[in-house]
């Protein structure tokens, strides 16, 4: 058994950073520590723990299930740490009262705001200014702390940390799935289809099909899409990470196992300006999102394993 006693505890921070950003480089690059100095430090975590929480793919590195796993926990514990820490800088009266967010209009309707409470409940004293706007925004020149944005790194002056990335999968409304669910590729396109054209004809391109699928309506947010496809419109692909909350919950269901990752390797980022990389609010936002998306994550995994 594993003992906390003598375990390297401050090897947990450079697997964290590995964990997030899949790349040994960027995740020295957040801890100011050299690739070689990260890449002993998870050499010596798998030693103490008796085995690897990686796949190496070149220079690329991928969780295992172990791995997953502790990233799980991992974050979780950061996350409550970093409660601490602000709770402590809250009691000596020198914590940051407000923190000013700025994030895409999807991101924020569809995944950010169900979690909200969750957050206040974690965070009492910090009250949340977010801003929804799908221009870029000039953190410092607006006065934001942190910025959630889509996009490849890096983002010119701002600490990048990955956030998440996920691929777009076909969803409809129950009455409309049950019809679908276990149907050919080919079915789907007789019905109609929410969203990109491009997409979906890539997406059939996948399936084996050759279609020129030709959408009955198209959108400029992927809330909006979302919210077109639970009042039974017509199947929509979006992103599976925007579509959980819906899928769990039965507002939405998947007509198919295929998954398009239509983005390469950009994905969802949270940035922010160097100078408060050790903010303790920005630190404890940061936190929170990442052990969000870790659970998120999870339940996703655990419903698909059960046939849910």
């Amino acid at each position: 058994m594993i003992s906390l006693d003598r375990f390297p505890l401050h090897y947990l921070a450079a697997f964290r950073a590995a964990a997030q950003t899949e790349n040994l480089r960027a995740a020295a690059e957040s801890l100011h520590l050299t690739h070689s100095a990260v890449s002993q430090q998870i050499r010596g975590l798998e030693a103490a723990l008796g085995f690897e929480v990686f796949t190496r793919q070149g220079r690329r590195l991928a969780l295992n299930p172990a791995g997953r796993a502790l990233q799980r926990a991992v974050s979780t514990v950061f996350a409550e740490l970093q409660a601490g820490l602000l709770a402590a800088a809250q009691a000596d009266g020198s914590a940051a009262q407000t923190l000013r967010v700025t994030a895409l209009p999807s991101f924020a309707q569809r995944w950010l705001l169900p979690r909200l409470p969750r957050w206040r409940a974690l965070q009492p004293c910090i009250a949340l200014d977010l801003h929804s706007s799908q221009q870029v925004v000039d953190l410092e020149r607006e006065g934001f702390h942190l910025g959630l944005r889509f996009g490849g790194r890096p983002w010119p002056g701002l600490v990048s940390e990955p956030l998440f990335h996920s691929p777009h999968i076909a969803v409809a409304a129950p009455a409309l799935a049950q019809r679908l669910v276990g149907a050919p590729p080919e079915t789907l396109a007789q019905q109609p289809l929410l969203g990109d054209a491009d997409l979906w004809r890539d997406w059939f391109v996948q399936a084996g099909q050759a279609v020129a699928p030709t959408p009955v309506a198209t959108f400029n947010d992927a809330a909006l899409q979302s919210q077109a496809a639970e009042q039974g419109m017509g199947v929509a692909l979006t992103r599976e990470l925007f579509a959980a909350d819906a899928l769990l919950d039965g507002r939405l269901v998947r007509v198919s196992p295929l998954a398009i990752d239509a983005d390469g390797t950009r994905g969802y980022q949270i940035v922010y300006p160097e100078a408060l990389r050790h903010e303790p609010a920005v630190r404890a936002f940061c936190d929170w999102l990442h052990a969000e998306i870790a659970a998120l994550q999870q339940r996703l995994t655990e419903t698909t394993a059960a046939g849910r």
